[in-house]
């Protein structure tokens, strides 16, 4: 066997409601990653949770680590016994159900109040949230041809940063208080009558998330056409379990596909560990509470979306590969800025800064420094995750594309837990999450040497 695919079947004739209603699946979803895991829950975590932001911060990285690896074990296997019993709608309804339940319980993460049930919240939702993208990206190849497939993954991609900066502005605008003064950004009291200071306007993000994701996966539900049922839940898991050993034995007579999957798997992991850990890091370093972070996460998510429309005919024009490498490059570029930044300097003490303290958002040199590397983080980091959606979209058949998708979910987790992990190592070792944020660069770094060696198309 090579690298060649089997003839591709037409994909079935998708009507622009049911590829809206697909695309609405990121635009849901996309809030909890934006407001919970990155911007305001996961820094308030760390930064308020407890009265040591180190250990929180280790936490928060095993967190992520502990979910890693339950994905990376069962994605695989559901996406094969996906396969075998056709539907995903039902396995998509009942990880939202696991997801929504434990969104709602991180109200109650009060400051001082055992951290061990929100992280355990944290790792369920986790996991729910990335099994139901296993199953979503799954139905991707039916729903529109391979010339297409870049850009309907990259708008979706977009319209999932739209979605999470709404949320995030609405919080920011409307929540997130200044715990000095009670007010928010805009000078009014919070909604609610959140107290600022008793940590309610993040814990109130797990709430909000869980809404928003339940009204808004409803339009894929309800137009986006679902494969036909196949085999009975029994039988389809025994043939799924067959059927990833038998893709798993294929694999080594598709060499590229492969590689592919094993770049993929070492600069996701990169990515991961960027998104999950970077704004905590801020929150650690700069001290920086809901609003800042907020106002940061905005920031990021303004150009994600700009950076996912563009990377959406880019794609088209240059090929998925292409996009990824660039997206890569500045990947690292903005990583490297990231260690270099202490709170009075940045790129290793090239650039030093005033230490005199002043009034406002992001007043210091190195916050601002650090801005712009946000901003390079935002151009890349949902181009490069698109376009490797749509890469694989691109070259796998429609039939085996659940198995592939659940392999794909695989190498974007497998050693997803060995970035925090070691994070969490270096971090505990040296007492400094520079050290920690500097073991991503590995991931990144041999990611994209290996992918150099990937053609555009492998059939």
């Amino acid at each position: 066997m090579t690298d060649s695919p089997e003839p591709k079947a037409d994909a079935p004739k998708t009507d622009a409601k049911g590829i809206w209603g697909w695309m609405l699946f990121d635009w849901a979803a996309q809030p909890f990653f934006t407001v919970v895991t990155t911007f305001i829950f996961g820094p308030y975590f760390v930064a308020r949770l407890t009265d040591d932001p180190v250990s929180a911060q280790t936490l928060w990285s095993n967190v992520a680590t502990i979910s890693s690896v339950v994905i990376a074990i069962f994605s695989p296997i559901l996406g094969s016994i996906a396969d075998q019993s056709g539907s995903r709608k039902p396995w998509i309804a009942f990880f939202a159900v696991i997801k929504i339940a434990c969104l709602a319980m991180l109200w109650f993460a009060a400051p001082g109040s055992p951290v061990l049930w929100p992280a355990l919240f944290m790792i369920f939702a986790s996991i729910a949230a990335e099994f139901s993208i296993v199953f979503n990206d799954s139905m991707m190849p039916r729903l529109t041809t391979p010339e297409n497939v870049g850009r309907i993954s990259n708008t979706a991609w977009g319209l999932g940063y739209l979605g999470g900066m709404i949320v995030l502005i609405f919080i920011v605008l409307f929540m997130a208080a200044s715990p000095q003064t009670g007010l928010t950004i805009i000078g009014l009291p919070p909604l609610f009558g959140l107290d600022p200071a008793t940590g309610e306007d993040a814990r109130i993000t797990g709430p909000i998330a869980a809404i928003w994701y339940f009204i808004f996966i409803l339009p894929m539900f309800f137009f986006t056409p679902d494969v036909k049922k196949g085999l009975p839940l029994g039988r389809a898991v025994r043939s799924g379990l067959l059927e990833l050993k038998s893709t798993l034995r294929e694999l080594r007579h598709r060499p590229l596909i492969t590689r592919f999957l094993l770049a993929r798997m070492l600069y996701q992991d990169g990515v991961n560990g960027l998104l999950i850990l970077g704004g905590a890091f801020a929150a650690g370093m700069f001290g920086w509470a809901t609003m800042e972070i907020g106002i940061y996460g905005i920031i990021l998510n303004i150009v994600a979306i700009g950076g996912c429309f563009a990377a959406g005919r880019l794609d088209q024009r240059l090929g998925s590969r292409k996009m990824i490498i660039i997206s890569l490059v500045l990947l690292l570029l903005a990583t490297l800025g990231i260690i270099s930044t202490e709170k009075t300097s940045t790129l290793f003490g090239l650039l030093q800064f005033s230490t005199e303290k002043t009034h406002g958002l992001f007043s210091s040199g190195a916050e601002k420094a650090y801005i712009v590397y946000g901003v390079l983080i935002g151009l890349a980091f949902g181009p490069v995750q698109a376009s490797s959606r749509s890469y694989l979209a691109r070259n796998v058949t429609i039939a085996e594309a659940g198995r592939y998708f659940g392999i794909y979910a695989l190498s974007g987790r497998a050693t997803s837990f060995m970035a925090t992990l070691m994070f969490s190592i270096a971090t505990y070792a040296t007492g400094s999450a520079h050290f920690g944020m500097a073991t991503l660069i590995l991931f990144l770094g041999a990611g994209l040497i290996l992918l150099l060696r990937v053609p555009s198309r492998v059939n």
